[in-house]
């Protein structure tokens, strides 16, 4: 097996220097307070869970430590993804037929970049703009899409080929994706989300090189780690090349959750790897890769070639906000970081927002109180068919903290609260369950209809990659007894994906 890296699979443990603060520190501090206001738009949101009356003010003491974590991200040095590092990956494209495989995430910095430029945009800039986090312009002014940056310099783009929610990422979930024709460049758009999940032979008639660069938010049910499987696979039974440019995990700091049991496997689920896997996308295509969970011959592995150009500056623990929707449910960081946890819900009675000005930002019922806010359910074109569609919920609606003027500060520094749900949070699951329970006591001693919780249990296993959990929940069990039972297969599995790692890992 021959697997072409920037990082080789040889030398993967070695870890990526770790990233200096930035000496302008007091500054950047002393330009976030003149800021006033402006401090409610930053790109580095934290959030809050409590929507019943006004975030409650924090005190300057014992709160000290928070601060600083969070100056220190807001302080970051700038990153740049995969895709702005062109003199990585440009001479593999010369002379080749090009297929990408994007969405509406693929995008690139304009900044000082030219068409011609033959080093990297992201080497030059990195001294210039300490805040680019924080900037509030818009992000159509200061990005473009990687095919419009990749035909800027000439490079032989024969097709696209997108995944679930499509080219521009405006389908519903699941809702099938149709080929097309891009209106801006003529290009052939193949879908990987309608007739087939996997690039046919046709799709891949005449070409050299696939070129995958897709946003994804670090857990395993998101399907856009599934499509990398599928174009791995296409691709290397064909001989065709794969460069995959990474960009980061805004969930990866958590390995958390049930590993998967190859009985559960299903596009939502393909691998034996955690809920929350705390990898990137190229590492994640290494690792299937080196552990052969593609269904190829031997000779196709033996020839297989990728290359992944890894994120400029990446830490794991360093908040990422990312500069689109990855997908028309998740329109903010706060859906992001509570998708590994509401996202189960989809396998009960339990709406989590979607048809709402809200998705993946609430726990709500019609009949079964999760919070006193009402909220409407609407169709719309993110969720055409939303759960419990024209009724009211009672729902506890996760949303941002306002910011906290700390009492004493001469700069009147701000801080945030973050979401008390970070990481997979069992905690939610068990409460929204007893709710069910408690709701069916009563309604039971009055001769009224019981709700059902787990009303798809068999798509509930599929994200959870077994049926233990459900069972646990239904038995009682505490979440730490829960996390108990994952931990063998999660200590396998660290040990197993450090030969894969590009960047520092968080234990």
């Amino acid at each position: 097996m021959k697997v072409f890296t920037p990082v080789t699979l040889n030398k993967v443990f070695r870890r990526l220097t770790s990233s200096a603060f930035i000496a302008v520190l007091s500054l950047a501090l002393i330009s976030l307070s003149l800021n006033g206001c402006a401090h409610t738009n930053l790109s580095t949101h934290v959030y809050t869970s409590n929507t019943e009356g006004p975030a409650k003010q924090f005190s300057l003491k014992g709160k000290q430590s928070t601060l600083k974590a969070q100056q220190l991200e807001l302080t970051a040095k700038p990153l740049a993804v995969g895709a702005e590092r062109y003199s990585k990956y440009l001479p593999l494209l010369a002379g080749k037929r090009v297929s990408l495989v994007v969405n509406q995430s693929a995008l690139v910095s304009t900044r000082n970049a030219s068409p011609s430029n033959a080093s990297e945009p992201e080497e030059r800039e990195s001294n210039k703009r300490p805040k680019a986090r924080l900037d509030k312009i818009k992000t159509s002014q200061r990005s473009q899409h990687l095919l419009d940056a990749l035909l800027q310099r000439s490079v032989n783009i024969v097709s696209i080929m997108s995944p679930e929610h499509g080219f521009r990422g405006d389908k519903g979930a699941g809702e099938k994706v149709d080929s097309n024709i891009d209106a801006k460049t003529g290009l052939p758009i193949h879908s990987l989300y309608g007739a087939t999940k996997k690039p046919t032979p046709d799709m891949l008639e005449g070409i050299d090189v696939i070129v995958f660069d897709i946003q994804d938010v670090g857990v395993r049910f998101y399907t856009y780690l599934s499509t990398l499987h599928y174009v791995l696979e296409a691709a290397f039974a064909r001989d065709i090349d794969v460069i995959v440019l990474d960009r980061p995990n805004p969930n990866g700091r958590y390995v958390d959750g049930p590993v998967l049991q190859p009985e559960f496997s299903s596009f939502i689920g393909m691998h034996p790897i955690p809920v929350l896997h705390g990898m990137t996308l190229g590492e994640l295509a290494q690792m299937i890769l080196g552990e052969q969970w593609l269904d190829i011959d031997s000779s196709s592995y033996n020839n297989a070639k990728l290359t992944v150009v890894p994120v400029k500056d990446y830490q794991r623990t360093t908040h990422y906000s990312l500069p689109v929707p990855p997908s028309p449910n998740l329109p903010n960081d706060l859906s992001i970081l509570l998708y590994p946890t509401l996202c189960f819900f989809e396998g009960t009675d339990v709406s989590i927002g979607r048809g709402t000005d809200f998705p993946f930002q609430l726990i709500g019922h019609p009949f079964v109180e999760f919070g006193k806010t009402k909220i409407p359910v609407n169709a719309n074109s993110a969720a055409p068919h939303p759960k419990h569609e024209n009724t009211l919920l009672s729902a506890h609606v996760f949303t941002d903290a306002d910011p906290t003027i700390l009492e004493g500060s001469d700069s009147k520094q701000t801080i945030h609260r973050y979401s008390p749900i970070s990481g997979l949070d069992i905690a939610t699951l068990i409460d929204a369950y007893s709710r069910f329970s408690e709701y069916n006591k009563v309604i039971s001693a009055i001769g009224g209809s019981e709700e059902t919780f787990f009303t798809r249990p068999d798509f509930f296993d599929k994200l959870a990659g077994t049926d233990a959990l459900r069972y646990q929940i239904q038995a009682g069990k505490t979440p730490a007894e829960i996390r108990l039972s994952w931990q063998k297969e999660l200590s396998k599995f660290r040990e197993k994906r450090k030969a894969y790692l590009l960047y520092e890992d968080t234990d």
